[in-house]
């Protein structure tokens, strides 16, 4: 059975007997396929291979290839191939001695062999023979030939349900179990020469994870990752990194994540976690007595966790579309596909394979409910879309100083800091209300006297930065106020060393002034950071510096944690208890004698509103009295901000640091082309708020835009590519031919043809044909002429 569908507009009728359909739309940043769309592919036939799990998956060019693991009966030592491009199975070719049937092994892809370490081998049926191994094979793709690699000297313990992978053409393997216990060291051996290869035990440092077995491993941005697995009674949903240089390990904190954002996973075992570009995808595996089968994904660069919604046309399983001919999906919207064919997803499972290839991640196996094996095969489409960079862009404009309007004087000691009206009155509005109570003390002394508002000797400016407001806040001093700026650019902060005292109080300043400014989503990010770096060397310190700022909620959180059974002694000990003053120390025993109730609220947290919120409420006008510029757009103007778009586009930057109009106005173009209007709003809400939404006719205009403004990607060329693949229907597509012509965009141009050669009977009675240009029209016979048979020209000219 073949998984091929054919790549099609979904609201558009198609001749599925084009035998050129299927691979036509490959464009320039990755095939066309609906992103975070699940396809169940062709199950593995019994005749080629048992259901299993707790096997490896491996992915070697256009293939994934199966070994081991058991069938809930015995163990397995076949070796299986699935062609991803004909969704075919069968048994791979094997010469030589594989290894011994096992499972919870591990596999690798190394140059054109895979590599098979470990696992758990013996009788499971008779339950006699059961060891861990520590045997390492090799299997060559081009001859499949099986080797045993013979290594000399020192070996890694036997185990099994390790972590595995490649780098630096080295295998490395981590933790594990023995047999008695589980472990956490790690080895590495070379796999560029056979003869003279070595095992090595690396010293690791750094914040190791516990011991642990049934877990993914996962390599990006050059470090590896491990996510949770079993750890007995240590069991958690941490996240690790290594450093492969330094061999250094470091859990990675979740604790700035804001409450209402997504946690990370549940804690898991038997999951599997698959690298591709910047994310990392756990799926599957055992949590807390459940099998869930969310898809989450982690983005190393932002350290956010989401769980990824498939898209609602995820495959609704070939028999429906071979029983009902496609003719029910002519009648229906995308958006309905769910309330008659249900996604194809995999249900939840542990101790299945994961692998990539290309731009999608391919599931295979597992155990199901009761216990049953799976020979179930999935594929789900990553999201190509290169990252959104609207904070990274906010907070480059806030690091280099350019084009600042305003100056804040803070604290007795008067320090300054510089910073952009337009973002910081976005944003908060207790900084809005003295902003604008400075420019109206400003305006009255202009009216008074001579001279205006204080501008920055030249040898002392900012490059890019004009006449400056100054705003006086005596409540705030620089180092907090910076981090607390840093937020209203980027809507984080960069956290300081966990722990640390010094930094713990500094993020307390800086949650004093979230408070004092209303910033709630800021006062959630602080209490978060320090209720975490909360330890028994700084609970006192930061206890009394919260009893001295009034923050009480910090405070309760110390004396309950001076309180535990576990901590109580150990904190009254030290010094620092010696020299608490007098009423902190009587709280502490009365709380210790008689803990106050816990009071429970039903109220949900104010995380406040994010920095897109906020710069779409700016655009949308509540920024309109702080404008500073003007596009023409066709001779009709349009208020926007300098420093927002200098920050967004590298063409606004340069116009604006060298050559700002006098009269502060300028002329909107995309290259020769005025986009319009509708158009021009949709690359506005890109620029201010990183909005992709837009209807298929502003996608043509926007197609260039990325290139003519210099943003920092082609985020929105991508989406304005999709957006019209997906949505060129018959009644449209003539008008897109015209304009995908006039703006060179070749691909959609040919895109628009293929759909107009195989709906030309419905587009031959469009009348916007006859006014097409003669050149269009060539174009269109062209294209009949390469992709029509003889037969069917004859058909459709009957039908004509």
């Amino acid at each position: 059975m073949s998984c091929k569908s054919t790549k099609v507009a979904p609201s558009v009728d198609f001749d599925h007997s084009c035998s050129d359909s299927v691979e036509y739309l490959t464009l320039n940043f990755g095939p066309f396929e609906t992103v975070h769309r699940w396809r169940r592919l062709p199950p593995c036939d019994e005749f080629v291979g048992a259901r299993r799990s707790k096997h490896t998956v491996v992915a070697y060019r256009d293939a994934i290839y199966v070994f081991g693991g058991d069938n809930g009966k015995n163990m397995l030592n076949d070796l299986l191939r699935f062609d991803v491009k004909d969704c075919s199975w069968c048994r791979a070719f094997t010469t030589g001695t594989p290894p011994a049937p096992r499972y919870h092994h591990s596999a690798v892809v190394y140059g054109s062999s895979m590599f098979v370490f470990g696992g758990y081998t013996g009788d499971i049926y008779s339950n006699s023979n059961l060891k861990n191994k520590n045997d390492l094979f090799e299997y060559k793709f081009a001859t499949g030939q099986w080797t045993e690699w013979k290594v000399e000297g020192s070996l890694p313990v036997a185990r099994s349900a390790h972590g595995a992978t490649v780098y630096s053409d080295k295998l490395w393997i981590f933790a594990g179990y023995d047999g008695n216990a589980r472990l956490n060291d790690m080895w590495t051996i070379s796999l560029q020469d056979r003869e003279h290869a070595c095992w090595e035990e690396i010293d690791q440092s750094g914040e190791i994870p516990p011991s642990c077995c049934n877990f993914p491993v996962a390599v990006c941005r050059d470090k590896m990752f491990v996510f949770s697995g079993q750890s007995g009674a240590k069991i958690t949903n941490n996240l690790f990194q290594f450093e492969f240089r330094g061999h250094m390990w470091t859990r990675i904190p979740t604790e700035h994540l804001l409450r209402g954002s997504p946690p990370p996973p549940q804690r898991r075992y038997g999951h599997t976690m698959v690298a591709f570009d910047r994310h990392l995808y756990v799926f599957g595996g055992a949590a807390d007595n459940t099998l869930p089968n969310e898809l989450h994904c982690y983005d190393v660069d932002s350290q956010t966790w989401e769980v990824i919604h498939p898209s609602l046309d995820s495959e609704v399983g070939t028999k429906y579309v071979h029983n009902y001919k496609i003719r029910v999906l002519k009648l229906l919207k995308i958006s309905e596909l769910h309330l008659f064919f249900p996604p194809q997803m995999p249900s939840g499972r542990l101790f299945h394979a994961a692998a990539v290839i290309q731009d999608a991640m391919y599931i295979f196996g597992g155990t199901v409910d009761n216990n049953v094996r799976s020979g179930e095969m999935y594929r789900f489409q990553f999201s190509c879309y290169p990252k959104c960079t609207l904070h990274e862009d906010y907070g480059k404009l806030w690091e280099n100083r350019q084009f600042c309007d305003v100056e804040f004087i803070l604290g007795e000691r008067e320090e300054r800091v510089l910073g952009h009206i337009a973002i910081v009155t976005a944003r908060c509005q207790w900084l809005r209300k003295k902003i604008l109570q400075a420019r109206d003390r400003q305006r009255q002394s202009d009216e008074g006297a001579a001279g205006g508002p204080r501008d920055i000797p030249a040898g002392n400016r900012p490059s890019g930065t004009q006449l400056l407001l100054e705003v006086s806040i005596r409540e705030a001093e620089a180092q907090p106020f910076e981090v607390l700026m840093q937020f209203l650019y980027t809507d984080k902060i960069q956290y300081p060393r966990r722990g640390h005292v010094q930094d713990v109080l500094l993020i307390m300043d800086v949650y004093k002034l979230a408070l004092s400014f209303k910033l709630s989503r800021l006062e959630q990010l602080c209490v978060q950071y320090i209720e975490a770096s909360v330890d028994l060397q700084n609970v006192l310190s930061v206890c009394e510096n919260a009893n001295k700022l009034q923050l009480d909620q910090l405070k309760e959180h110390c004396l309950n944690f001076v309180v535990k059974e576990s901590h109580f002694n150990q904190v009254i000990m030290t010094k620092e208890f010696e020299h608490l003053s007098t009423p902190l120390i009587v709280e502490i025993v009365r709380r210790k004698q008689q803990p106050p109730p816990r009071l429970y609220s039903d109220q949900p947290v104010d995380i406040g509103t994010s920095l897109v919120q906020d710069m779409k409420a700016c655009l949308e006008g509540g920024g309109l009295e702080f404008c500073d510029i003007i596009l023409l757009l066709d001779g009709h103007p349009r208020p926007a901000h300098k420093a927002i778009l200098a920050a967004r586009s590298s063409y606004f930057e340069a116009m604006f640091r060298s050559f700002m109009p006098e009269d502060g106005q300028v002329n909107i173009s995309i290259g020769e082309m005025v986009p319009s209007k509708q158009a021009f709003e949709s690359m506005l809400r890109y620029i201010y708020y990183g909005d992709v939404n837009m209807p298929p006719e502003d996608s043509l205009y926007l197609f260039a835009a990325p290139y003519y403004y210099g943003f920092s990607n082609n985020r929105l060329q991508a989406y304005c590519k999709q957006n019209l693949e997906m949505n060129v229907t018959v009644e449209n597509v003539l008008q897109i031919l015209e304009a995908a012509d006039k703006t060179q965009a070749l691909d959609m141009k040919k895109h628009c043809l293929h759909i107009i050669v195989h709906q030309f009977i419905k587009v031959s009675k469009l009348p916007n044909l006859r006014s097409l240009s003669q050149l269009l029209l060539l174009d269109i016979i062209e294209s009949l002429a390469t992709h029509i048979s003889d037969k069917q020209c004859a058909e459709m000219g009957s039908d004509i």
